[in-house]
């Protein structure tokens, strides 16, 4: 199969799909990998390391998009992409349909054959190709909270650790998954006073035995979030419902309840994020205030540390790009009924449920 990398075009997205290691594996079974030039600087790969795994160099992002069956990305297309994409032509990356409605209509219209990485989802419930991103969100969300507390970038001006006889920064981590634990146990290492909260209570009966003891548990409901954000400094948003957009579990109203300076971070944004009055930001530009309280609301997080990211993601999604390679698409999600379970948007139809119902457009399970 022909396999194409291109170069992300999304604000200060400098992750790439694949790293050469990836490359070569795929090169190594018979594969032609494509990589646009320049794809990999950002994450710390030249194109040097890509023709020596196997990979030949195109010149600009609409060569690789026309010469390649496979599209293997990090971030969904934006829109300079939308006419690049061709009929039957398979992209595999994070998409994020549900809070995203240009987008929706645009690969329904191109005809491609759409496989999300966050919706690919095993037995068990979890989230392979997800996790590794979530893994660094969540830590990153601690730490550019942190950053943002300071008072010179609109914070309260607290120390998350605090310092002897001074009380650290309470942090409250909504959703108890892969993103929210991680978060809770980076502002736990750094001294914070930490309470997540899910709904789940088996999992918050084994985060209460798996976490450090400045991290506590709390039933998430609209009355127990109401009585902590009134002492809070950092909340760290974190639910996701797979596929399907994010509920608002802190309302505009809400804002009143906490002290100026107080900062939000949701990582929930690609879902359509969990404040109300959350709306994505850049790298570039990360950060808003209203009603006085901070919003870092960056889409791509994991972007600002590519390195990691993309050794990370590519250690996550190899197996899975192999297979696709290997059988094509149809085999491969037959095959794999995780895999299967990737499949939003497949040649003008949507057939992931909760993509369909946000929009009301037609659901058509696919049948493999």
């Amino acid at each position: 199969m022909k396999v194409g990398i291109p170069k992300e075009i999304k604000n200060n997205e400098n992750r790439v799909g694949m790293t050469p290691a990836g490359v070569a594996e795929l090169t190594k079974r018979g594969h032609e990998v494509s990589v646009q030039h320049t794809a990999g600087e950002g994450s710390g790969f030249n194109d040097d390391e890509y023709v020596a795994a196997g990979a030949r160099i195109l010149p600009s992002i609409e060569a690789v998009y026309r010469e390649c069956d496979m599209i293997v990305k990090v971030k969904e297309p934006i829109e300079p992409e939308y006419e690049l994409v061709r009929p039957g032509q398979l992209l595999f990356t994070y998409f994020h349909f549900a809070c995203e409605k240009g987008l929706t209509d645009a690969m329904l219209k191109s005809g491609a054959v759409c496989l999300a990485y966050e919706t690919v989802q095993l037995p068990n419930g979890s989230l392979p190709l997800l996790q590794p991103m979530s893994e660094v969100a969540g830590r990153m969300a601690t730490l550019n909270g942190a950053y943002y507390l300071q008072k010179t970038k609109g914070g309260k001006g607290k120390l998350i650790s605090g310092v002897p006889g001074v009380s650290p920064a309470r942090v409250l981590v909504l959703g108890g998954g892969v993103v929210g634990e991680a978060a809770a146990l980076m502002a736990a290492g750094l001294g914070a006073d930490v309470t997540i909260a899910d709904i789940s209570l088996p999992r918050l009966r084994q985060l209460d035995i798996e976490t450090p003891a400045n991290v506590h548990t709390l039933y998430s409901s609209v009355h127990n979030i109401r009585q902590q954000l009134p002492t809070v400094d950092i909340v760290v948003g974190s639910v996701l419902v797979p596929g399907d957009k994010t509920p608002h579990l802190i309302t505009k109203e809400m804002l009143q309840l906490m002290e100026p300076g107080t900062v939000l971070v949701d990582v929930a944004i690609d879902q359509g994020g969990c404040f109300e009055t959350s709306r994505p930001t850049t790298h570039s530009d990360p950060v808003y205030v209203e009603d006085g309280i901070v919003h870092y609301c960056v889409a791509n997080i994991p972007g600002a540390v590519p390195h990691t990211s993309t050794l990370a993601l590519t250690n996550a999604t190899l197996r899975y790009a192999v297979a696709l390679a290997d059988k094509g698409w149809q085999q491969a999600c037959k095959d794999d009924s995780a895999l299967a379970k990737g499949l939003n948007i497949v040649e003008g139809k949507v057939v992931f449920k909760a993509v369909a119902d946000v929009f009301g457009l037609p659901y058509e399970p696919l049948n493999l």
